[in-house]
């Protein structure tokens, strides 16, 4: 039995299926009446998890996601992740002029208040040599006339398990920007209805050359209490972006415990 297809409908049936599909779409095509809005509905949720397996399915992926465990860790590393939007690709690839808290994938999202939402927000190739991710992000700014611009990356729940104040956790990033930019790391800690916020500057100004940036969390420091954590949120904070455009062609995550003082 191929990997994943236990108890899975025979090809047969799942043909049948995508002729159904197929033949729907037909029928609008030529001018039917609409499908009810539960139809529609069961559409998208497939298109939404069949996108997703085929992203994280990609051979690129696969491979990008191996390579984790071939980068140099802190000793106790017990966890490290890279976004699935920088492994393989997703559909649609960009956001052209976003609403604040739109996402790229199910991952990412860009917050701003820029009224004119003037930015644009796609994966790309990574070409580089160098480049340990397949694909990168890349965020063009043009006349923003916002006060903040950030993008939101959603921490999988892997990394809550046993997450407490012994622990530390790392980012790693490339980054590059057509124009010098400040860029800050904000690690978001939710504890029921509190969420404890930890921000880094992420080095020097971003220029055109590739820039490695390294920034640690020691939750140690962080104001929190014995529950446990139930979500964490990584934001990558972009101060005046105006008339500029920031690639990020890598960003890993990684967990190890504190040393014992």
């Amino acid at each position: 039995m191929a990997f994943g297809l236990k108890g899975w409908p025979k090809p047969v049936a799942r043909e049948k299926t995508a002729h159904k599909w197929a033949s729907l779409a037909e029928s609008l095509r030529k001018g039917g009446h609409p499908p009810a809005r539960s139809l529609r509905d069961e559409a998208t949720s497939l298109y939404r998890e069949l996108g997703s397996f085929l992203q994280l399915s990609d051979p690129r992926a696969i491979r990008a996601r191996g390579g984790l465990a071939k980068l140099i860790n802190q000793p106790g590393t017990d966890w490290r992740w890279r976004s699935a939007l920088l492994c393989g690709p997703v559909a649609p690839a960009g956001l052209v002029e976003p609403e604040a808290g739109e996402a790229l994938g199910d991952e990412i999202a860009v917050w701003h208040d820029c009224a004119k939402r003037a930015l644009l927000l796609r994966q790309m190739m990574n070409r580089h040599p160098e480049n340990q991710a397949p694909f990168g992000l890349r965020l063009e700014v043009m006349g923003f006339s916002g006060s903040y611009l950030s993008l939101s990356l959603d921490l999988p729940d892997d990394v809550l398990h046993q997450l407490g104040k012994d622990h530390i956790l790392r980012l790693e990033t490339d980054l590059e920007a057509e124009t010098s930019i400040t860029v800050y790391g904000r690690l978001n800690l939710v504890q029921g209805p509190n969420t404890e916020q930890v921000l880094r500057q992420l080095g020097d100004p971003i220029s055109q050359e590739r820039c490695r940036r390294v920034a640690e969390y020691d939750l140690a420091y962080a104001d929190l209490s014995e529950r446990p954590i139930e979500k964490v949120w990584l934001d990558l904070i972009f101060a005046e972006p105006y008339m500029n455009a920031v690639t990020v062609s890598d960003m890993v995550l990684s967990r190890y415990p504190r040393a014992e003082l």
